[in-house]
């Protein structure tokens, strides 16, 4: 099971699901639901916040709440 946390710098991924329930309703308004997008832009210097990219809407998240967030990465090798 791979998480937001787990994406490397430019790494892809499509929500699959979400590991608890109790996601902010405002993330959920921005775009955060199954089926959506989620490209890691950046990583603050003490690995806490993550900057994404979530379905054009450019976001920076806490580390506890990214590895709720459950992915399946797009492997880059594949799609070409």
């Amino acid at each position: 099971m791979a998480t937001v946390a787990d994406l490397r710098y430019g790494q892809k991924g499509i929500i699959k699901d979400f590991t608890e329930h109790i996601l902010p309703v405002k993330l959920m308004e921005l775009g955060c639901l199954p089926g959506n997008s989620v490209e890691l832009l950046q990583i603050a210097p003490l690995n806490d916040p993550i900057y994404i990219n979530l379905s054009g809407s450019h976001l920076a998240i806490r580390r506890s709440l990214a590895v709720l967030i459950e992915l399946d990465i797009i492997d880059e090798t594949q799609a070409k």
